[in-house]
């Protein structure tokens, strides 16, 4: 930016009005671009994502304004002196020439001109005479005073350029950020005769940054805590959750009148951790629990409270309990807990030497049976989803299997029954039960689910 005209010195002449129009007509286009990428940006003051991107698009417009204002003032040149005694024109409020002033101190006659740019950004009325050098630092902030101070030292007695920011109150008590440029004029002898500088208001500029290192930080929070929170509802899952890579860990190797195998398969499109599980237990008197469930939600809270329940599930079918008696009490515990959580569940209780399978189930997905090459669902008894009302009734069922049976449990997340019953023919060929989890997976595959699923296979084998 040129300096203010000086005695001493001609007015520096504008570039050629033709390049730098063109390049202002660019910046222009650019700025209508730019603001109707912002108009498509999320709003939504509860998306911290959105927040970023809208304060990022107001300071990309702000430093395009910044950028239309120099080049004018390039093609237009600096503005003319006021004649001895005259009062600078008041400064166009409105218009964005008016973000950038200019100044020059004399220090021969220590007289100062002022843009009539600057007397507006620094509110100071247009009648007033130009603050000296001396009488400049009463309109900066306290804190920022020893910047001043020192860029102007350093100027006029080192001749180094200008260049730093301070922040200045103007008499109505509005606060702006002023950028400070500027260089000294030296004599012949290297001597410092004057100094001049542009000072620009980037106040908009400050604000529009600060707002993006805000929400830039309000993401990063957020994403951390969704980091964090998955973290603990992985170990939440893995703590609770019998190991579903591989066969399930039960006391004493497992029954020997089952071959089990269970899988867990996290969705796709979330990172979150959801409520689905399934368990398999070895009860003291031989029989065998199994049991499969999703609880509505994601993350700690709802694995947690999977906890909760599985904990009371093994509890309560270790101390004898058959299916329907444990759905009405899971029932009861998840109407009670503070936070209130609907499930749904299927639980079986298998007693090897009648090949008995006892089970109820509380709105969820029948188990299917697979005998002979051909499956079949399961006859549902009554039972309405956990957690839906205080006083629901759990019907029971039972079924007699035979020795090859497959029976597979599963959440509704994992495929429609229909799909599942189509794969009776390749079930029958398998020789255990990690082969047939294998094919359910391989079938209803494990990327891009919309949901996490689980799958429980037990395999008759004697």
């Amino acid at each position: 930016m040129p300096p203010h005209v000086s005695a001493d010195r001609p007015a520096a002449q504008p570039p050629g009005r033709g390049p730098v129009d063109a390049l202002i007509t660019q910046t222009r286009r650019l700025k209508g671009d730019m603001d109707a990428v912002r108009q498509d940006t999320r709003s939504d003051a509860a998306d911290p994502q959105g927040r970023w991107q809208r304060a990022l698009c107001d300071l990309a417009l702000h430093q395009l304004d910044d950028l239309d204002t120099h080049l004018a003032q390039l093609r237009d040149g600096p503005p003319p002196v006021p004649a001895a005694g005259t009062a600078p024109v008041a400064a166009r409020r409105e218009s964005l020439l008016s973000r950038v002033g200019s100044a020059e101190w004399n220090l021969l006659t220590d007289e100062a001109v002022w843009s009539e740019e600057l007397y507006g950004i620094l509110g100071r009325d247009p009648t007033a005479p130009p603050l000296t050098l001396d009488e400049l630092p009463a309109l900066v902030l306290d804190e920022d005073r020893p910047k001043l101070t020192a860029m102007v030292t350093d100027c006029l007695i080192d001749a180094r350029p200008i260049d730093g920011e301070f922040r200045v109150v103007r008499p109505d008590g509005e606060q702006r950020t002023v950028h400070m440029m500027g260089e000294p004029v030296l004599d012949a002898e290297g001597g410092t005769t004057s100094m001049w500088a542009v000072l620009r208001d980037v106040s908009q500029l400050r604000r529009s940054q600060h707002a993006v290192r805000e929400s830039r930080d309000s993401l990063q929070r957020q994403r951390h805590l969704a980091q964090t929170e998955h973290r603990l509802a992985v170990e939440f899952q893995e703590a609770v959750l019998p190991p579903w890579r591989g066969s399930p860990r039960l006391p004493h190797q497992g029954p020997r009148s089952l071959d089990l195998a269970a899988h867990y398969l996290p969705a796709a499109t979330t990172s979150r951790i959801g409520g689905d599980w399934y368990d398999a237990l070895e009860l003291a008197d031989g029989q065998t629990l199994l049991s499969v469930g999703d609880l509505t939600g994601h993350g700690p809270t709802v694995t947690s409270t999977t906890a909760m329940l599985l904990g009371a599930l093994r509890g309560m079918a270790m101390a004898g309990t058959h299916p329907a008696q444990l759905m009405t009490w899971l029932n009861q515990l998840l109407d009670a807990t503070v936070q209130p959580a609907l499930g749904s569940a299927v639980c079986c209780r298998y007693r090897p030497d009648t090949r008995t399978l006892m089970w109820a189930q509380a709105g969820h997905p029948v188990p299917l049976l697979f005998r002979d090459g051909t499956g079949r669902r399961l006859d549902a008894p009554q039972g309405v989803l956990l957690g839906a009302t205080a006083r629901a009734a759990y019907g029971q069922a039972e079924e007699t299997l035979e020795e090859g049976d497959l029976l597979l449990l599963h959440t509704d997340g994992l495929a429609p029954a229909d799909r599942l019953l189509g794969l009776a023919p390749r079930l029958d060929r398998a020789r255990t039960a990690q082969e047939c989890v294998r094919m359910v997976v391989e079938e209803c595959g494990e990327s891009e689910r919309a949901d996490d699923a689980c799958v429980l296979v037990a395999r008759v084998t004697r």
